[in-house]
């Protein structure tokens, strides 16, 4: 990864080069069964295609006023609009079905009655009718709107709001506007140590809780935060700029079932038992680690936390966790939903700056583990920090993921087709803000000119605008600081002789989105020596070459520093099997990408980090074995 650092337009403070520890991106997102409710299944976390044009969303509306009330996402199929009322009088829930989040009258679609996303009055992201007009849902703290922000938030510790030691807070603005709309303490060392003094105080008792009792309460938290999908998505939204459409369909509901998940895997556990012989018996237990520290970056910032927490909590550990900097705000939104679910100082949150918090975290003796989701250079300092007191670390960090099409993928023009080119465009999902971007487009040239051009048209047809409108496709870059770096290296790219073949320009919105952090989805051509090959932007820019054959295509794609993701497409399942074999990445996606099942392992190889995050295996990143070793004869071994 190239610079993902503290970003400090939201304070007056400069970190010290080389000694912060910012909190960057992680990657990805986690979906029940690998999929992500949208406008039709597919093993992705965005459906295969995009929704059919859906209507502006509209202001949020109250819950049903029908003859039957429903939870948020109710509705004829399932979805957010109503089922009976043209203009949706009939609020979120309707009379005629119930379902879950996300869906519609076709399978997985937000829409309603209309069979488009969203349509009734009152209810949320619709409008008036199904004509498709209306405005963008309602801002936080603003009539109408399904979330406000308070005006402060301190520290979450020992179950309770804490004020800084310090006394000090730092503006949190929006990237949609680039407007500050809250403040947040500034975490410092007094501050870790208070949370540490809490989450110790808890842990014996968390750890001692019957595995039962801890499943049940991360199933608590779900239906808690299925509930209010619909507010954390917009509080995600408003805190990161990316599309509340994503954040509908993807970082919520994927996040949801983590908790699920782990709940599951927690009482699927079991222990080890080996009779060495008649006498002796290893037991082997499963135990909590204790305190841990939990560092979150800024692209998925609730989904990222849940990837953490859910393991961490089902273990039995006690948490102290650090949201970064540049997305402080919606975990405190998270808070107010389930925080009451958990024994107080079970989770502290402490928020601040990388120098100021985040190392003091990192470099204590306190904690029994630190996992931290970033940049490369921030990784190495994370782990230089848990050297001086032999601690364990999971990072998850850079990458620069190729994507390869062979010949074949052209061979018809099918559904097959239809799918590898959304692959190819997946680098501006997010905002192009994902460790796994596939931001390196490697093209067979039997079908290169022919598959770029289809590119270029798909990449040009995604929509920007308000990210609170879910006909938008790409919203705001997170902060000024990642705006400005993506425009670094379009000018460097340039330089380097590399040709811009669609975008390259900030987009500069006016009206409400004026101020906001924007950027067109680019598409470079060049050569993979140079720097916006090799180099981690972290922004909706793919760089495209051609490759001769197998052996030219995963020369090239080995070529980088990282390896985190990867994706291969073709019809071939023996040059799908080989190449996925032949990568060298933690996860290679086949035939699609983006896809984050929660019982998948990710993480990466080389400098893309250290562990995995999701699958099962996670709850032993957060564990430690304890065998017993038991003689139950009565005869001495027979040397003294």
């Amino acid at each position: 990864m190239n610079r993902r650092d503290d970003q400090p337009e939201k304070q007056p403070v400069t970190p010290a080069t080389g000694d912060t520890v910012p909190e960057q991106r992680a990657a990805g997102t986690t979906a029940p069964s690998g999929r992500v409710p949208g406008p039709r299944p597919a093993d992705a976390m965005l459906a295969s295609a995009p929704p059919p044009a859906p209507p502006a969303p509209g202001a949020p509306g109250r819950p049903s006023d029908a003859s039957a009330t429903g939870r948020p996402g109710t509705g004829a199929r399932d979805g957010y609009g109503a089922a009976s009322a043209a203009d949706g009088s009939a609020g979120y829930g309707t009379a005629t079905g119930t379902g879950r989040p996300g869906t519609g009258t076709d399978p997985d679609r937000y829409g309603a009655a209309s069979d488009r996303p969203g349509t009734g009055g009152p209810d949320g992201y619709g409008t008036a009718s199904a004509s498709g007009t209306g405005r963008p849902g309602a801002k936080p703290n603003t009539d109408g709107a399904v979330v406000s922000y308070e005006s402060r938030y301190d520290h979450w510790i020992g179950g309770e709001y804490v004020p800084p030691a310090r006394g000090q807070y730092f503006e949190n603005p929006s990237p949609v506007d680039g407007r500050p709309f809250t403040e947040i303490a500034r975490g410092t060392a007094e501050d870790v140590e208070k949370a540490l003094d809490a989450a110790h105080a808890a842990a014996p008792g968390w750890g001692r809780t019957s595995v039962a009792e801890r499943a049940g309460i991360l199933l608590k938290i779900a239906d808690r935060m299925e509930a209010g999908l619909e507010q954390l998505a917009v509080a995600e939204t408003w805190d990161n700029g990316k599309p509340v459409r994503e954040t509908l369909a993807a970082d919520i509901p994927l996040a949801i079932d983590h908790f699920r998940y782990f709940a599951g895997a927690l009482r699927a556990q079991e222990g080890g038992l080996s009779e060495l012989d008649d006498d002796t018996v290893a037991y082997h237990f499963h135990e909590p680690l204790g305190v841990v520290a939990q560092i979150i970056p800024w692209n998925f910032p609730i989904l990222m936390a849940t990837w953490k927490l859910a393991p961490a909590l089902a273990a039995g550990n006690a948490v102290v966790l650090k949201p970064a900097e540049q997305t402080p705000a919606s975990i405190h939104v998270w808070l107010s939903l389930v925080a009451d679910l958990l024994p107080p100082g079970v989770l502290n949150v402490v928020n601040g700056f990388g120098v100021e918090a985040g190392k003091p975290l990192a470099s204590s003796p306190r904690v029994a583990k630190i996992a931290f989701t970033g940049e490369t250079t921030t990784g190495r300092l994370i782990m230089q920090y848990a050297s001086e007191n032999i601690k364990p670390v999971t990072l998850e960090l850079g990458g620069k993921s190729p994507n390869i099409f062979f010949d074949d993928v052209s061979r018809a023009d099918d559904d097959f087709l239809d799918k590898a080119l959304e692959g190819f465009t997946m680098f501006a999902l997010n905002q192009g803000e994902v460790c796994t971007c596939p931001s390196r487009a490697l093209i067979q040239r039997g079908h290169y000119g022919e598959f770029l051009e289809a590119g270029i048209a798909r990449t040009e047809a995604i929509v920007a605008g308000h990210p609170l409108d879910t006909d938008t496709m790409i919203g705001a870059q997170a902060s000024n600081d990642q705006l400005q770096k993506i425009l670094s290296y379009l000018d460097i790219g340039q330089q380097e002789g590399a040709k811009i073949l669609t975008g390259g320009q900030r987009i500069e919105h006016g009206g409400d989105l004026a101020g906001g952090y924007y950027v067109q989805p680019t598409v470079f051509e060049g050569d993979n020596r140079m720097r916006v090959f090799q180099e981690e932007i972290f922004g909706p820019v793919v760089a495209v070459t051609s490759f001769s054959d197998f052996d030219d295509a995963i020369t090239t794609a080995n070529d980088t520093l990282y390896g985190l993701g990867a994706g291969v497409w073709t019809r071939e399942a023996n040059t799908a099997y080989r190449a996925g074999r032949a990568i060298q990445a933690g996860r290679v996606w086949t035939n699609c990408y983006h896809a984050y099942p929660a019982h998948a392992a990710f993480g990466g190889y080389k400098q893309s980090g250290i562990g995995r995050e999701t699958h099962r295996m996670m709850l032993d990143h957060y564990q430690q074995t304890k065998n017993l070793l038991v003689s139950y004869s009565p005869k001495k071994l027979g040397f003294f």
